[in-house]
């Protein structure tokens, strides 16, 4: 007979204790004014017999691959876990401080460098949850539900466009007494409700999905609560929402707590739930930068589209749409610098290889990504592979997006400030679906 499943859980705080500029929207001077609501690092543990797992998920705009690197190092040193069975997620608030340097951000004279010293507190408050994690592992019994999250968000560039409402819940609680130890959710959605007029730090709508579930009776007070972001790279709450206010955060966020909510108490428990852990790795293909000259007039061109929307009075998402768009042209500017100077490779030479995991827990099979990535590729993985659901910004990012071939030839907000080739996703899901196969 197989033995039991252990789980274990814990929290850490990562909110920064000075004032500190709030990244995730350039060309704004952003100081923090205060903290609407704490930023979490959450850690959930599970083991059966020999095999273990341990995911992480902090409220950050992104972990590098060397912190998450450190971390884990760190961890499987003091807990004898498997670096390879690690996995550490940002959600990618906009509402928190630069965590990593952005090559496309350095011609930007008010974004500044990431702080040292909160990095390190930042990676130390990690190992700190997941050794927590570990030690507090006990016999417990796994829940898997499916939730659906309509309503929260949409494709950004076209509402009816490829999405993936559906969001998996694990949730474990204690054999001895059936009590929720620590629940997982996965969503592809990018959390921006809040825009650059915010300047409270906060984890946006999805603080509020945590606050539902510990307060609603659904799971105690300060259970962990561990969210990933799916791949959310076109997609978000900007057709959906009202206003970008901490109302509207809470709005979404308590739509999407009370669809988690309804799966929790629909949850099929398994006692026994067997666990393994495999990767891969995929060298990163560049994309081939425009010419200076061609990138200034691009994003001249842009500015131009954008403030004639605006002048018009456009609808609010066409003219958001259009911003975003300048954003990414003026970001394109400074890579195509950057390729002329010849500092494109050492940013690149910091992201890859692309690490890519797959966790497979009982039936489903979690499989993770650094990076931002359009949610097709997610899906052709979901269609290939049942009951496996794919999360991003794990171990590190890209320093920009992963398009489709044809968001490239469109052009617009990621595709122009992308440092790798749309041709990657391909690879990347190539890669996935061996490592699925695999026996």
């Amino acid at each position: 007979m197989a033995s039991a499943l252990h789980a274990g859980a814990a929290t850490a705080d990562l909110t920064p204790q000075d004032r500190v500029f709030l990244f995730g929207y350039p060309h704004v001077e952003r100081l923090s004014t205060g903290v609407h609501d704490r930023l979490e690092a959450a850690a959930l543990f599970l083991r059966q017999e020999e095999d273990e797992v341990l995911f992480i998920a902090s409220d950050l705009i992104f972990v590098s691959k060397q912190l998450s690197g450190d971390v884990r190092r760190r961890i499987s040193i003091k807990t004898g876990v498997s670096a390879i069975a690690i996995a550490i997620t940002a959600t990618h608030t906009h509402s928190g401080p630069v965590t990593v340097d952005y090559l496309s951000n350095s011609a930007d004279p008010v974004v500044p460098k990431a702080d040292p010293s909160y990095l390190k507190w930042v990676a130390d408050s990690m190992v700190e949850a997941g050794c927590a994690a570990v030690r507090s592992a006990c016999p417990a019994e796994a829940g898997l539900a499916l939730a659906c999250a309509e309503g929260v968000g949409t494709n950004r560039h076209d509402p009816a466009g490829p999405a993936d409402p559906q969001v998996p819940v694990l949730v474990v609680r204690a054999l001895a007494d059936q009590r929720p130890l620590g629940c997982m959710i996965a969503y592809a959605m990018h959390p921006t409700v809040l825009h650059e007029d915010s300047t409270l730090i906060s984890g946006d709508f999805p603080h509020f999905t945590r606050h539902y579930l510990r307060t609603k009776g659904v799971l105690p007070e300060h259970c962990p609560v561990l969210y990933h972001n799916g791949a959310s790279g076109n997609q978000s709450p900007r057709h959906v929402t009202q206003a970008n206010t901490f109302a509207e955060a809470r709005r979404l966020g308590e739509k999407l707590g009370a669809a988690v909510a309804g799966a929790i108490r629909g949850a099929t428990y398994l006692k026994d739930c067997p666990l393994r852990a495999r990767r891969d790795k995929v060298p990163l293909l560049m994309r081939t930068m425009p010419p200076v000259e061609q990138a200034v007039a691009a994003a001249t061109a842009a500015l131009a589209r954008f403030e004639s929307l605006r002048a018009a009075q456009a609808p609010r998402t066409a003219v958001r749409t259009a911003e975003c768009d300048w954003f990414g042209a003026e970001e394109s500017v400074a890579l195509a610098r950057a390729a002329a100077a010849g500092r494109l490779q050492i940013a690149a030479d910091l992201c890859g290889p692309a690490e890519i995991q797959v966790f497979e827990i009982g039936p489903w099979k979690f499989v993770f990504w650094p990076g931002e990535f359009f949610v097709e590729y997610a899906l052709e993985v979901k269609v290939r592979s049942p009951h496996t659901f794919v999360i991003t910004l794990a171990n590190g990012e890209l320093q920009g997006y992963i398009v489709t071939p044809e968001a490239a030839a469109r052009g617009g907000y990621e595709a122009t400030n992308a440092l790798f080739s749309p041709d990657n996703g391909r690879r990347i899901v190539a890669a996935t679906l061996g490592l699925l196969a695999a026996k």
